[in-house]
């Protein structure tokens, strides 16, 4: 069995695990989000293939949903008392994978690569593709004016309000190697229930992807990320009242026209109506048993 799914950091990732888990090894491919990329201190970070990686290697901090367990920010603090920019947190064990990301696309390693050797290295078989190689960069148009992602999610705590999203890039990014082919081989593909807009969003801005979803043999079934319409955590309920009109099913479900076949929502939102089948089950991940049974439900679906 080959199943593929797209997913951002967080609540993407934890899910990630709940496929691994019920899936046999090596039968996932998660392909990640880029779009987040940042530089920090001269480091190149990916946040959410970060947290994918770290989730499905058993390493993340739970507790935050970020970074890893058990970290110490000595580093951190040292920049900053020397004057460097600490706005965006970075530990000293994250520290030591963006040396060796930063390093090696210095050297011209494409991150696909990179991350390959990093999968590797974690003694994983899942495979994590980033979505693309290319630069692709998530702007968000708001009032104050068009804010890079990381300002505005992080440096402002994604407090001002979104009219729009702009993917910098898009235009020329192509699939990393092994994305469309993935996707093309797959016997289910799936959709994490992370933000359409700023983590799914950047993936299907890639040229192609969409097109080959749009044209897939095999059947697409989302996740809602939301629960009782708001989300677990992050903006995301705004977002769609904001520019969609609403947080129902329906609001979700059309954010993914004419690429899903499935939308897997929770018992809180039940009953309800949308342009494509409904799945109801319990979606809080409150844990890594509950992320499993979530997982199963999807599968089942997918399966069709």
């Amino acid at each position: 069995m080959n199943v593929v799914v797209l997913s951002g950091g967080g609540g993407g990732a934890r899910f990630a695990r709940g496929l691994q888990d019920a899936l046999a090894p090596g039968e996932l491919t998660v392909v990640g989000n880029v779009g987040d990329d940042v530089e920090v201190l001269g480091l190149h970070v990916s946040p959410d293939l970060d947290s994918i990686l770290y989730t499905l290697a058993g390493v993340i901090d739970e507790e935050r949903g970020w970074g890893r367990a058990g970290e110490t920010w000595n580093a951190l603090a040292a920049a900053a008392a020397w004057g460097g920019e600490e706005w965006f947190r970075l530990g000293d064990l994250d520290i030591g994978l963006h040396l060796v990301r930063t390093r090696a696309l210095r050297e011209g390693t494409r991150l696909s690569e990179i991350t390959a050797g990093l999968v590797e290295k974690a003694g994983l078989e899942t495979r994590i593709l980033p979505a693309t190689d290319d630069r692709l960069r998530t702007r968000v148009v708001t009032p104050a004016g068009e804010l890079s992602f990381q300002e505005w999610f992080v440096g402002r705590a994604h407090r001002d309000e979104v009219d729009t999203v702009v993917f910098d890039g898009a235009g020329q990014a192509r699939p990393a190697p092994g994305v469309l082919d993935a996707l093309d081989a797959a016997d289910s593909i799936l959709v994490a229930p992370s933000n359409p807009y700023v983590s799914i969003g950047p993936i299907l801005a890639v040229r192609g992807i969409r097109e080959v979803i749009e044209g897939r043999r095999a059947r697409c079934v989302a996740v809602s990320p939301l629960i009782g319409g708001r989300a677990v955590t992050g903006p995301l309920d705004r977002m769609l009242r904001r520019m969609a009109g609403g947080t129902t099913p329906a609001h979700v479900a059309l954010s993914y026209r004419g690429l899903i076949d499935a939308l897997v929502i929770d018992e809180a939102d039940a009953p309800c109506e949308a342009p494509v089948e409904l799945v109801v089950t319990k979606t809080l991940m409150r844990d890594r048993a509950s992320a499993r049974r979530l997982a199963e439900v999807v599968l089942e679906a997918a399966c069709g």
